[in-house]
């Protein structure tokens, strides 16, 4: 590894500490080195907030350092007004004589305008350092502003004899578990990460899920339901007051305290237009926690980019069969008795 990877792999760690407090910004970490020592790190912490340069620089305690130094970040420097003032003219001022960039910033205004800008002003810039690596941590981002869509991530757990559901005898809301505790406190924790979580009637009347982070801490993501015909109960924990909630259905667009109804046209793809609308509400990442209809119209559709399948340890031997999927698998994990492999989409 090269010293601009070595120093590339440190701002990537220190990306990571923002992940569930800045979307829908990306994840950015920054290094700032002179003489081969750091001299000041940072990370983008909460969304509106300072840059992950920001930060850097401001924790260099001499400043006069800078003009020796070279600056490490992940993702090219915001060139832009946003809610923050732009970062190369920080880096301009500062007198920072050269930059490693880890990507390209995928956001239109952006893209490109940053390196551009350090270039005229005459600073060295070396891009494209540990650029899967970089493209990876933030693929959220790159998703969202390359395909005008949030990322995707389809979850469920089946049994060892590939059911996710067991075979019922009442229209008595209740849960059958297929795994174990500790894979529900990774759920929680992934809930936390992501920024939307969606679910349909049928897993709602079944299960009366909450869909909230509550075995994990931070901030519950906003939940999504599809409910053509609005069957599903006020008194269902997915309406609860401690978050918002989406009800996609065919009748109304209304906002009922916490929960909003927003119509779709049931006649055509419905998938396509849910996804508009979180897309042009800035909703980057979902997680799609549904039954298999609804998982498999994701899949059919080609509209996922991740799959997280628990399997656990666990027979039904009739029931509800799990969704059909074909993809890459990237890695499996053995949690307690219960496993769990992650599927990339193969148009990812």
């Amino acid at each position: 590894m090269s010293r601009d990877e070595l120093y590339m792999q440190r701002c990537l760690q220190l990306a990571e500490n923002g992940r569930g407090s800045v979307a829908p910004n990306p994840l950015v970490g920054c290094v700032i080195v002179r003489n081969d020592t750091i001299i000041g790190e940072g990370f983008h912490r909460e969304f509106g907030g300072p840059h992950a340069e920001v930060h850097a620089v401001d924790s260099v305690k001499e400043k006069d350092l800078l003009r020796q130094s070279t600056l490490y970040v992940n993702l090219e420097p915001c060139s832009h007004f946003g809610k923050t003032p732009p970062c190369t003219e920080m880096i301009i001022k500062c007198g920072i004589p050269r930059v490693v960039i880890g990507m390209m910033d995928p956001f239109a205004e952006v893209n490109g305008s940053g390196i551009l800008q350090l270039r005229q002003a005459g600073v060295e810039v070396v891009t494209d350092v540990l650029h899967q690596q970089c493209l990876e941590l933030n693929k959220r981002f790159v998703v969202f502003h390359a395909k005008k869509r949030p990322y995707i991530i389809l979850k469920w757990a089946q049994t060892r004899d590939g059911f996710i559901d067991k075979e019922r005898k009442s229209d008595e809301p209740m849960i059958n578990w297929i795994t174990g505790e500790h894979t529900r406190m990774l759920v929680h924790r992934w809930r936390s990460e992501e920024q939307a979580i969606m679910t349909g009637t049928n897993t709602i009347l079944k299960d009366d899920p909450q869909l909230t982070v509550r075995d994990w801490s931070g901030r519950s993501p906003l939940r999504i339901v599809i409910d053509e015909k609005l069957i599903i109960p006020a008194n269902a924990k997915v309406f609860s007051k401690d978050e918002n909630t989406l009800v996609f259905n065919a009748s109304k667009n209304q906002i009922q305290d916490n929960v909003e109804f927003i119509m779709l046209d049931f006649d055509g793809e419905v998938i396509c237009q849910i996804l508009s609308v979180l897309y042009q509400r800035g909703i980057q990442s979902l997680i799609v926690e549904g039954g298999r209809m609804l998982l498999q119209s994701f899949i059919d559709a080609h509209l996922w980019d991740e799959a997280r399948i628990f399997s656990g340890n666990t027979f039904f031997f009739r029931g509800t069969r799990a969704p059909e999927i074909d993809g890459i698998i990237s890695h499996s994990e053995i949690l307690g008795e219960d496993s769990l492999t992650y599927i990339l989409s193969l148009l990812s």
